[in-house]
């Protein structure tokens, strides 16, 4: 704020509005909106907001129209002497001075607070730069290594892969052969027990057959040395005469003898 400037502001700390309007002025040179001079000075002892000076003349707090009249500029300095005039205006004067400085040194403090929290987060917002290099840096080594152990997987993905195929190509082929094996047995077992059911139906009918049957085979027999006749009979066992072979002696002795020519 300049000389120039015709406004100025509450030095109530957490106000600071342009006054306009009505204000309350102190003797120790400070300026308080309508609002919060009436809350702070109702009370008694009254103590001054900005420099915590106490307020106990009668002079030392004083509520002014910041925007007065012209029948008010015309008579309020009216009658005194130029001395006075000039005392008064002198002290008006060192009053605005008094808050333009005020004011400024208000701004150059806030300017270097400002600086100094600007530079407080410069350095943090530079130590986490480097922080998040540091993090960048490692996640980046971090993700060369997954590239390598994802090539690695898939890498032995793909031996595993092709091992199960091939394993998949022997155990189809060992199904084939199993199938062919097992249709094979089926076939031969079918084919024996036909064998087992057949024969026995024959070995039935062979063994009747012999039941039925002498246990020699027919054989031609001839009656005699010079004999040519001959006769189909059953053999008995070995050692044993025929029926044939049993004749009496008469008989034997009326048949005539037949010589061969």
């Amino acid at each position: 704020m300049s000389l120039c400037d015709d406004t100025l502001l509450c030095n109530f700390p957490k106000c600071r509005t342009k006054l306009s309007g009505f204000a309350w002025v102190t003797a120790c040179s400070h300026v308080f909106c309508d609002q919060h001079g009436s809350g702070e000075f109702s009370r008694s002892p009254a103590i001054c907001p900005a420099c915590s000076s106490a307020l106990s003349g009668k002079l030392d707090i004083v509520r002014t129209e910041l925007s007065p009249s012209e029948e008010y500029k015309a008579m309020v300095l009216a009658g005194l002497r130029p001395d006075v005039v000039l005392d008064i205006s002198a002290r008006a004067l060192a009053f605005w001075s008094y808050q333009v400085h005020q004011e400024r040194m208000f701004q150059e403090y806030s300017l270097s607070r400002a600086e100094t929290q600007l530079k407080q987060m410069e350095k943090v917002l530079t130590q986490q730069n480097q922080s998040r290099e540091v993090e960048l840096s490692g996640m980046r080594g971090e993700i060369a290594s997954l590239k390598k152990v994802m090539e690695e997987y898939k890498r032995k993905y793909t031996e595993v892969s092709e091992r199960l195929m091939e394993r998949n190509r022997q155990y189809q082929k060992l199904q084939g052969l199993y199938d062919s094996l097992r249709l094979r047995n089926m076939v031969v077992d079918v084919g024996e027990r036909d064998t087992q059911t057949q024969p026995g139906h024959q070995g039935y009918n062979t063994g009747a057959a012999q039941q039925a049957t002498p246990q020699r085979s027919p054989q031609f027999l001839s009656l005699g040395p010079d004999g040519d006749s001959r006769f189909f009979s059953c053999l008995e066992p070995d050692g044993a005469k025929t029926f044939f072979q049993f004749s009496s002696p008469a008989r034997e002795r009326g048949r005539p003898f037949i010589k061969k020519h």
